[in-house]
C-alpha cells in the first residue's frame, strides 16, 4: 500500500448543467444545479484513497459550514486530516463549474482558505511528508508551500508529483528541481512550453521541453486520446478507454490519484500505472460531480 500525502485545495463545488456554454453577454437557463465536494487536491486525495492508498492531507478550510462539511466527507474516505487547519477569518474555497451536453466544463475558482497556509504550516506537518512514498501537489494553493513540501519529500526519499493546474507560464526553477513527475493536460502543457499538444509527436516535443526544465518523468494527459509519457528511454501514448463522457470534472485528478496508488517508487511500472489511471478516469467522466464520480479500486479493476 503506497503512502501518499497531498498538499492541496479543498473546495465546495457549485455545479450547473447547461445545453451549451454561454457566449459573452448571453444569459442562458441551466438544466440542473447541485453541490459536491471538490478541489483538485481533495479530488486527488479521494482518488488515491479509493484506489487503496494510505492518504494524508495538508491544506486549509474556513471555520464555516462548508469547511466542516468537506472535512466530514474526507474523513469518511479514511484520509488523515491532521495537516488541515481551519481558518477563522477566511471562507472555505469554492469552485463554480458549468458543464455542457458534450461533457466539457468551465470552472471559476475562489481560493479562500486554500491560500491561508504557508511554509510554516508545511514544516509543522513534515512528519506526514517524511513518512510518504509520494507527495502530490497542484497550483490551487501557494507555490511557496509546495516548494517547501517537495524539499522535505526529497530529503526523506519520497517521490514528488506536480499537477501544474491551473496553468502558469513560468514555474519556479526551485520547484522543478524537486519535482520527479510533472502531469499537465494538453492545455497546461501548451501554456508551460509554448507547444500545442494535439498528438503523440507534439506531446513528445512538449515533453522534451519539460525535461529541459529539469523534470525526469513527464506525463501529458490528452483528453479522450489518452496519456503520453516520457521517462528515460521509454515513451508512448497509452490510449484512453472509449466511453461516453457526461462530465469531465475531476478526470485528471482521478488519473493522478489512481496512478499513484499502484506506481512503484522507481517508476518501473509507469505504463501499467497509467493504464490503470486511464481506466479510473473513464469511469469518472461517466458520472456527474467531482468526488461523487471518482471510482473505487474494485470498480476500476472491472474495466476491460
Amino acid at each position: 500500500m503506497n503512502k501518499v500525502t497531498v498538499i492541496g485545495s479543498i473546495n465546495l463545488d457549485t455545479n450547473l448543467r447547461v445545453a451549451q456554454m454561454a457566449k459573452p453577454g448571453e444569459t442562458i437557463h441551466a438544466k440542473e444545479h447541485y453541490s459536491a465536494a471538490g478541489g483538485k487536491g481533495a479530488n486527488q486525495a479521494v482518488a488515491a484513497a479509493r484506489s487503496g492508498c494510505a492518504v494524508s492531507f495538508v491544506g486549509a478550510v474556513g471555520d464555516d459550514a462548508p469547511g466542516k462539511e468537506m472535512l466530514a466527507l474526507l474523513k469518511k474516505e479514511n484520509i488523515n486530516l491532521d495537516g488541515v487547519k481551519e481558518v477563522v477569518d477566511e471562507s472555505t474555497g469554492q469552485a463554480f463549474i458549468t458543464v455542457d451536453d458534450s461533457g466539457q466544463n468551465s470552472i471559476t475558482i475562489y481560493s479562500g482558505a486554500n491560500y491561508a497556509f504557508d511554509q510554516e504550516d508545511i514544516k509543522q506537518n513534515s512528519n506526514l511528508i517524511a513518512a510518504s512514498d509520494f507527495v502530490v501537489a497542484q497550483f490551487e494553493t501557494p507555490i511557496e508551500a509546495t516548494i517547501q513540501g517537495f524539499k522535505i519529500a526529497h530529503q526523506n526519499n519520497a517521490k514528488t508529483i506536480l499537477n501544474p493546474a491551473p496553468a502558469i507560464t513560468e514555474i519556479p526553477v526551485e520547484l522543478l528541481q524537486v519535482t520527479d513527475i510533472i502531469i499537465p493536460n494538453e492545455t497546461e502543457a501548451a501554456t508551460i512550453t509554448g507547444i500545442e499538444v494535439v498528438d503523440e509527436k507534439s506531446a513528445k516535443k512538449a515533453a522534451d521541453k519539460l525535461h529541459e526544465l529539469g523534470v525526469s518523468a513527464v506525463i501529458i494527459t490528452i483528453g479522450d486520446k489518452g496519456a503520453f509519457y516520457d521517462f528515460q528511454d521509454k515513451q508512448g501514448l497509452i490510449p484512453a478507454f472509449k466511453v461516453k463522457a457526461v462530465d469531465t470534472t475531476a478526470a485528471g485528478d482521478t488519473f493522478i490519484g489512481a496512478m499513484t496508488s499502484i506506481l512503484k517508487p522507481d517508476f518501473s511500472n509507469l505504463s501499467d500505472a497509467i493504464t490503470f489511471a486511464n481506466k479510473a478516469s473513464s469511469l469518472t467522466v461517466q458520472g456527474y460531480g467531482a468526488q461523487p464520480s471518482i471510482p473505487t479500486k474494485a470498480e476500476v479493476e472491472q474495466v476491460k
